[in-house]
């Protein structure tokens, strides 16, 4: 389907801004001596409350252009939007929906045909729901940041591709996912990269440039298994892509990771396991924040679409071309 291909180029994007975003990472950790992933995740995350600027702008626009009961004539901008979103504008099934049979969802997501649907989350549930999962979100994100901080980005991308793994049997035991013979066998080959990383990855030269190496190897197989909780548990919670306001959910999320986590500032200081400090140049400053915005902001949200486009073993495994793009670049 049209859709699904969509989402399969918005996910090769993701995959090409992930590992420029990861190369930067590692360097404002490595050769610049700025090891704060606290404070990038936080930062990073914080961009997202921009996004209630667009929820709110679209709001009013709809609110202002609302049609009389009656009439049927849509704007240019809602059909698009419902295009990207729904499919509605076009009377086809939504990307969800064209993407897996409707014995692959559980029916507790209240899906019984083809055809129907559960009603759009409200802006209450939307911001309820972007609180929530934003406790998750962010310790997916944290521990991935740190573990470039004692590890490759090849071994940190091949560790966290494992989340197809985990997105598979949480899936499964959730009813979202379910095994068949070529998605075991996808996730056997992401399970083989760790082998290689335990069996090969630790030779005597690494081991001498990366004392901690197995340290940063751990909090990427932990991002592995967070990040698959969090498709999972999205996809479970909402079923439908076209019930959420994605870009209302991001800045919940956003707004939530300012408001609730920023006592982890003082925590992390005071236990001296990431003492407060800001950059200290024009040009850090100027490589974190293009960081926030397009590594975090921008790339986030397409791969939350590919995610809604596809299903979250597809995001998943497809993030694992991040692998040989990761090890082209450490050589």
């Amino acid at each position: 389907p049209a859709r699904h291909t969509v989402g399969l180029l918005l996910l090769l994007g993701v995959v090409f801004i992930w590992v420029a975003s990861s190369f930067l990472v590692s360097n404002l950790f490595g050769k610049l001596e700025y090891n704060r992933p606290f404070f990038i995740t936080y930062l990073n995350t914080s961009t997202f409350s921009l996004y209630l600027v667009g929820a709110y702008a679209s709001r009013a626009w709809k609110n202002r252009n609302r049609v009389k009961p009656g009439q049927r004539k849509r704007s240019r901008s809602d059909d698009d939007t419902a295009r990207l979103l729904d499919g509605s504008a076009t009377g086809e099934a939504s990307p969800l929906v064209a993407a897996i049979a409707p014995d692959d969802v559980s029916p507790r997501l209240g899906r019984t045909r083809l055809g129907s649907a559960q009603p759009k989350l409200s802006v209450r549930e939307t911001v309820v729901l972007g609180m929530s999962f934003c406790g998750l979100w962010f310790a997916a994100n944290v521990t991935q940041n740190a573990s470039l901080a004692y590890t490759t980005v090849a071994n940190s991308s091949i560790l966290c591709s494992t989340s197809g793994l985990f997105t598979l049997l949480i899936g499964a035991a959730a009813g979202v996912e379910h095994f068949n013979a070529m998605r075991l066998a996808a996730v056997l080959v992401s399970v083989l990269g760790v082998y290689s990383i335990v069996k090969f990855g630790s030779d005597e030269a690494n081991l001498t440039h990366m004392p901690l190496s197995w340290l940063g190897d751990g909090l990427a197989l932990l991002s592995a298994a967070l990040y698959g909780c969090y498709t999972t548990l999205l996809k479970r919670r909402i079923g439908d892509e076209s019930r959420l306001d994605t870009p209302l959910f991001f800045g919940a999320v956003g707004l939530a990771n300012i408001v609730l986590l920023w006592p982890g500032f003082i925590i992390l200081h005071f236990t001296g396991i990431e003492t407060f400090q800001l950059p200290h140049s024009g040009s850090m400053w100027l490589m974190i924040v293009l960081n926030a915005l397009v590594g975090t902001f921008l790339s986030d949200y397409l791969w939350l679409l590919a995610m809604l486009m596809t299903s979250p073993l597809v995001v998943t495994l497809g993030l694992s071309l991040t692998i040989p793009l990761s090890m082209a670049g450490d050589i």
